[in-house]
């Protein structure tokens, strides 16, 4: 899957934020809690280490994740230097209250009237940064959207007399190294409609739930209640393809000419899943990354050709 993403005004963005940094005490990253790693800009990781900065990692959307991954992946972050990792919900009221206070825990010389904190809130477009600027501020302040890049500029504010934020527009980088985090970006909505073939990414998600999440799946669709062949649905035995035909027989999702409406369903699938309707789910764990690089890593280093390029765009 080649995504052709990557508007121009993230260039500006990339360069804006690497001169900000410079004056920030520490870089909270909001990070998908159903895809962290997928959803880890490696530039910003790039940026925070040259200029030594600590790192809050927010793991947002916890409740639309599975929270056994969760809980690995918080593990997985927290064993890594100046590094401190929290799940959490940004629409649910008073869960913001907590990043302060860890903020101030990596930067215990910050936060006084002589050295106020000065925070830094960056990530990819989409996972909640606006919404978490707002909640932090008890205001609206930053425009919030489902599309992907609505923040187009930097804003700051003062939280306190000794607190003050900057918010970023969302980053991505330009060439997204493994085809299924392209997928698993898509699927999340950090990458726009306009990059992917909807249909293509949801056969990728059913695939994936499918494999981890079969009961979830068989709920939401009843699925074993559908009559096939003299028999009913296994979904043990389903794959992709075969899903997104049954739930478009399920919801008489029909084109003109009679043939079933596989777009429409794809839009519907992948709806369900960003929404959490389908349930928890997580798309990735540390132990699946861990495996999903090992089987990679000939290609990455021998096969160019696998990586996913996301060429500069309006």
């Amino acid at each position: 899957m080649a995504i052709q993403w990557y508007p121009g005004h993230m260039t500006q963005a990339r360069k804006k934020a690497e001169e900000t940094m410079e004056f920030m005490d520490i870089v909270i990253e909001v990070l998908d809690a159903r895809v962290p790693e997928a959803s880890h800009n490696p530039v910003i990781n790039e940026m925070r280490l040259f200029r030594q900065r600590p790192n809050l990692k927010i793991l947002n959307k916890s409740d639309l994740a599975d929270p056994k991954a969760t809980e690995a992946w918080l593990n997985y972050f927290n064993r890594q230097p100046n590094t401190k990792a929290v799940a959490l919900s940004c629409k649910k009221p008073g869960e913001a209250n907590k990043i302060l206070k860890h903020c101030l825990a990596l930067t215990p010389h910050r936060g006084s009237h002589l050295k106020p904190l000065r925070m830094m809130i960056m990530g990819i477009p989409n996972v909640g940064k606006s919404t978490l600027m707002n909640a932090l501020l008890n205001r609206r302040v930053a425009k919030v959207g489902d599309e992907p890049a609505v923040t187009k500029s930097q804003q700051r504010f003062d939280i306190s007399e000794t607190m003050s934020i900057t918010d970023t527009p969302g980053m991505m980088w330009p060439k997204i190294q493994y085809e299924s985090d392209g997928y698993m970006l898509a699927a999340s909505h950090a990458i726009g409609r306009n990059a992917v073939i909807d249909e293509d990414v949801a056969i990728f998600l059913a695939n994936n739930l499918l494999k981890s999440y079969p009961a979830l799946v068989n709920a939401r669709y009843k699925l074993d209640t559908m009559k096939h062949e003299g028999g009913f649905l296994d979904v043990l035995k389903m794959d992709g393809v075969d899903l997104l035909e049954a739930i478009a027989r399920r919801r008489s999702y029909k084109r003109h000419d009679g043939l079933w409406d596989m777009e429409k369903t794809a839009v519907a699938f992948l709806t369900d899943y960003r929404s959490g309707a389908i349930g928890r789910i997580s798309l990735e764990t540390p132990l699946s990354r861990s495996e999903m690089m090992q089987a990679s890593l000939p290609n990455v280093v021998d096969d160019t050709a696998s990586e996913i390029d996301v060429d500069e765009a309006n």
